[in-house]
């Protein structure tokens, strides 16, 4: 045993080595960065050897100076790679949660670089010359593509209710339709951010019926506000019955101290019903129906950056401003950069929406993306797998529009003695990661998801699994 942890080289032979100093270059890593990597290799080799399970081959100090060096060229190109990265989305889901939902516009990205860059006017009022606010700089553009008095952002749509929930209805009533007590992403439930917030949580109706009696022989003094979900990542079939936001204001005509709040969740801005896909209603109509208030996200259908966006009567929006959480809460420059771009996109034409990945995605005929699909098997002549389109269906994701199916089309991949598994493993394992779906025991790539640049990266990786 002794004679065998002799042949470990000291640390300081390893700097010393042409081939420490060789990695050190070629990964540009600092001498400290690569000497502690070099001696967590050395002690996981130590104590392999003291507990016997190192390799019976290895017997030589030559033999284990190539394992540190080996391992040392992994570690230390591993150590270069940023952990969050460039994904490859062959699955289909345009806002695939896991893969970090809304991919920006090539204007909002410009203007997060050119935010991020240099200095801006994030709170200065540059006509005046004197201190500004953060919320000046997005309000004017949500008012306009809302039709709200007034409205701010905060960092995500989970955050604006939990706000809207601690400034307004804190240790009072809030009434909600038992129907729409939900459960979004990660395990967060409705209830539970109302119970954070201190406001007094009161169900009416049962899960699949809540009538408009419901709501009244529930508000009381104690009622700060009627609080309705959109329950867009579910829907209830069958034997039910809801109250709409246009009844709920006849409701609140008799109690006009109780605030009027919808959450719609995905926030769409333009109205997917008019290309005949899905029944999402947009924050422009449930404002114009009454609701005094409604919060929504910027990184689902509206195809923007993560936030949150609260939009509504001015007093309230205010109210809103002036609480301290709303400091908590912000979001920084280049969110906003992001969230002006994309939102200055629906001011303009629709051919300037569709300029939105997200917009364009969920909109794309089904011919533009069986052309992809051709060029991907073209591309892919003489690859040692079989390559072949097939009609599928992709899912707009992100908890949204549960039960809208898009026509699609998908290249399925195949090789005689590999499993789908294991070519989905290898995929993944890609640089940068493919992630794919595996459909009746074949990797199905959805080119709703896949841009032509992607395609021939994916070929090559294809290549190189050879």
């Amino acid at each position: 045993m002794n004679e065998l942890l002799r042949q470990l080289p000291p640390i300081h032979e390893i700097q010393k080595a042409e081939r420490f100093i060789s990695l050190k270059e070629q990964f540009n890593l600092s001498a400290e960065q690569l000497t502690g990597l070099a001696q967590e290799i050395v002690e996981n080799i130590r104590t392999k050897m003291i507990n016997g399970s190192i390799d019976d081959n290895i017997t030589s100090g030559k033999h284990i100076e190539e394992m540190i060096y080996s391992e040392l060229e992994i570690k230390a190109k591993k150590a270069t790679v940023h952990t969050l990265q460039r994904v490859i989305n062959g699955t289909g889901t345009i806002l695939h949660t896991n893969l970090g939902r809304a991919k920006l516009s090539e204007q909002a990205v410009k203007q997060v670089v050119l935010t991020a860059k240099n200095y801006s006017n994030l709170e200065y009022n540059v006509e005046k010359g004197s201190r500004g606010s953060r919320h000046d700089i997005i309000e004017d553009v949500i008012k306009q593509v809302t039709g709200a008095e007034a409205a701010m952002v905060v960092n995500n749509n989970a955050a604006a209710v939990y706000f809207i929930l601690k400034a307004l209805a804190k240790e009072k009533e809030v009434v909600v339709s038992r129907g729409e007590l939900v459960e979004i992403g990660g395990s967060f439930r409705v209830s539970a951010i109302m119970e954070e917030s201190g406001a007094i949580l009161k169900e009416v109706g049962t899960t699949n019926k809540t009538h408009t009696y419901d709501y009244e022989d529930a508000i009381t003094e104690q009622a700060a506000m009627i609080m309705k979900v959109h329950t867009s990542n579910f829907k209830t079939i069958g034997f039910t019955a809801s109250v709409s936001l246009k009844q709920l204001i006849s409701i609140k005509k008799n109690h006009p101290q109780v605030i009027l709040y919808e959450d719609l969740g995905s926030g769409a801005l333009l109205d997917f019903r008019d290309y005949g896909i899905g029944e999402e209603p947009t924050v422009k109509e449930a404002l114009k129906n009454g609701a005094d208030i409604v919060s929504f996200s910027g990184d689902k259908l509206l195809g923007g950056p993560q936030s949150g966006i609260i939009a509504g009567k001015k007093d309230i929006i205010q109210q809103l401003k002036k609480h301290q959480l709303a400091r908590v809460l912000r979001v920084d420059k280049m969110t906003l950069a992001a969230l002006e771009a994309t939102l200055k996109a629906y001011t303009h034409s629709e051919e300037k929406i569709t300029d939105i990945p997200t917009v364009k995605a969920i909109l794309e005929p089904t011919k533009s993306i069986q052309k992809r699909a051709m060029d991907f098997l073209e591309q892919g002549r003489g690859l040692p797998f079989h390559l072949k389109v097939e009609h599928g269906t992709s899912q707009i994701g992100g908890g949204t529009m549960p039960t809208v199916e898009l026509n699609t089309y998908l290249v399925s991949i195949t090789r005689k003695g590999w499993s789908a598994q294991q070519l989905f493993n290898d995929l993944r394992g890609s640089e940068p990661p493919i992630v794919t779906r595996i459909i009746d025991d074949k990797v199905h790539i959805d080119l709703r998801t896949i841009t032509e640049e992607e395609i021939g990266l994916i070929i090559s990786q294809l290549h190189q699994l050879d």
